[in-house]
């Protein structure tokens, strides 16, 4: 096939269509055979447990066009690890690591075309998806599960690119309930945060800044990333038992120190908010977001991170460090890159 007329310097954040998806169902006590097809659609039972009880987890990752032409999936082991913590949290079918990162390569294979050159700064999405299928009509674990795998070409997720936004905060949301679901990556999570998430954008803002749903005092998450910020070179990220452990954030850790910085995961006061010197969140679909501003819409605080318009240099470092790593651009000194071959 010839190559997709994309645009690729102009791409968003948001849904291509691309030829294939793979998916893998769960039945009997086992897991079948990976399928192909290029239908965008799922046959599902209107009984289906994810219609009724929520039995859905997802997982996002990215694989990179480099310089050498050589394709590079970031760490597609640690989520299929999450996805199973995930589906272990909601009572599915954990699918093994192997037949996870079994599929991330044969949807990348089918999917080439779509795969943005290196000089544009896009990349593709890869969003595996499990789903409880069998019909339910009382609360119980489905008795049958499917894995579909699709993939989209994708810019930036903010579309300023890598520039700070404005974040809110307020204590009126919570993101989750403590104890519940907030260290796993379901669907319920996300939907949880919509109303204050779209509060922040009809006031300006690129998100709502949560604090933890227990006290009020400490920073949870940003938006539907993590949060982390830099004081005395040092690398500060909150340790919650409701933040969804994020791979990004994990792999960011681990640069920082080989960048000379300590690094801290422990709770984060709302007051040590006057003492950072630069704020981001982070994931996989924005890697870095610096935050220039936080107001707060309870008391009419204001915390500021950049005058200049442009990110902190530590910010700016790490992200270069990580997106280096993930377009061939620097050295994978902590085997986190699987090189897939493409016949081209």
């Amino acid at each position: 096939m010839k190559d997709p007329q994309i645009d690729w310097s102009s791409l968003g954040f948001s849904y291509t269509p691309t030829d294939y998806n793979v998916r893998c169902t769960f039945k009997d006590g086992k897991w079948g055979e990976i399928e192909v097809t290029d239908s965008v659609y799922i046959p599902l039972h209107m009984a289906a447990a994810c219609l009724h009880y929520g039995q859905e987890s997802f997982e996002g990752l990215k694989a990179f066009r480099g310089k050498d032409g050589k394709i590079r999936v970031f760490r597609m082991e640690e989520n299929a690890k999450r996805f199973i913590r995930s589906a272990e949290g909601i009572k599915m079918a954990p699918m093994p690591v192997e037949l996870f990162c079994e599929m991330v390569r044969k949807v990348v294979k089918l999917n080439a075309r779509f795969i943005p050159p290196y000089e544009s700064g896009a990349s593709l999405y890869i969003r595996p998806l499990e789903i409880g299928i069998s019909p339910q009509v009382g609360v119980a674990p489905a008795k049958e599960y499917m894995v579909v795998m699709f993939v989209t070409p994708v810019g930036p997720y903010f579309k300023d690119g890598f520039k700070p936004t404005k974040v809110c905060l307020s204590r009126e949301y919570d993101r989750v309930a403590p104890k519940g679901t907030g260290s796993i990556k379901i669907g319920g999570n996300y939907a949880a945060s919509l109303y204050a998430g779209q509060k922040a954008h009809d006031l300006g803002y690129s998100v709502m800044l949560y604090l933890d749903p227990k006290d009020k005092t400490y920073i949870d998450e940003c938006g539907a990333a993590n949060f982390f910020a830099i004081k005395d070179n040092t690398y500060i990220t909150p340790s919650s038992e409701t933040v969804l452990p994020s791979i990004t954030n994990m792999s960011l850790e681990t640069l920082a120190k080989d960048l000379g910085l300590k690094v801290e995961r422990r709770p984060i006061h709302y007051d040590e908010l006057e003492t950072f010197e630069e704020v981001s969140a982070c994931g996989t679909a924005a890697v870095c977001s610096p935050i220039g501003l936080i107001d707060d819409l309870d008391n009419g605080r204001s915390f500021t991170y950049s005058e200049n318009g442009e990110a902190g240099p530590k910010t700016t470092e790490l992200y270069n460090a990580l997106r280096g790593v993930q377009y061939g651009d620097r050295p994978d000194e902590h085997g986190w890159i699987e090189i897939i071959e493409i016949d081209e």
